[in-house]
């Protein structure tokens, strides 16, 4: 990470603690460019990034404030969830705790469209950002996506940019379902909480271009990662994902 994403990752990190509360002021400038003895232009750059994540607001003549923990992400990024992180500045990371293949579930042959009970590949990986892991991605391909995604390195950041650059294979859309679930012994090894312990679940199923299905997915995020936005109108609406 650069200098000043390093102070914006400090100073998430103080705000998600509780350090500064929502609503509340944030130091001065000068007062944190002194605390964290970096120019004053440096810190305003990381003001400036958790500014346009959510997570502060500007006042003229007041400083800085608290307006959310979380961080904002539009709905239409959240086919990808490390192409999302980068362009915020923030540095996602993945590996794969899992792979095998299994003969398709009747569900699962439904959603894949499939004539008879093939071979799908499940993969459960977890996801990091800014060094944080706050994610456990369980995702079912489909058959004729098995050997591109058994070919890719267990730490690959981002599926989803290296099925496009290798192998030409853009996601169209995807279809998501959001709840919450308890977590399971699997969950709470994993993501290092108490079993039974309340996770968001988003469950997703991904199409290609061509309208063929290409993965169904189930992520879990830890409590206080990950929260979602829904702005409506009578022409359209739209769904945000925020992050802290």
């Amino acid at each position: 990470m650069t200098i000043f994403q390093t102070i914006a990752y400090d100073l998430s990190r103080r705000i998600s603690d509780g350090e500064f509360p929502i609503g509340g002021s944030l130091p001065s400038e000068h007062q944190l460019a002194i605390h964290y003895e970096r120019a004053r232009g440096t810190v305003r750059h990381a003001l400036n990034l958790l500014a346009s994540r959510g997570m502060l607001v500007a006042r003229q003549g007041s400083g800085w404030f608290i307006q959310s923990t979380l961080q904002q992400h539009g709905f239409t990024q959240l086919r990808s969830f490390a192409q999302w992180a980068l362009t915020k500045g923030m540095k996602p990371s993945g590996r794969v705790v899992s792979s095998a293949t299994m003969t398709a579930s009747p569900a699962q042959a439904r959603a894949f469209r499939l004539d008879t009970l093939q071979s799908v590949l499940r993969v459960v990986r977890i996801r990091g950002l800014d060094g944080r892991e706050i994610m456990c991605e369980r995702t079912v391909y489909a058959p004729w996506l098995v050997d591109m995604i058994a070919s890719l390195p267990g730490d690959e950041v981002s599926v989803v940019q290296a099925l496009e650059e290798r192998f030409g294979i853009v996601t169209a859309h995807a279809d998501h379902s959001i709840d919450a679930v308890a977590a399971s012994s699997e969950d709470a090894r994993l993501l290092g909480v108490r079993r039974s312990s309340p996770l968001l679940r988003v469950r997703r199923h991904s199409f290609a271009k061509d309208g063929r299905p290409m993965e169904s997915g189930d992520d879990r995020y830890l409590p206080g990662s990950v929260a979602f936005e829904v702005a409506s109108s009578l022409a359209s609406s739209t769904l945000s994902r925020t992050i802290s």
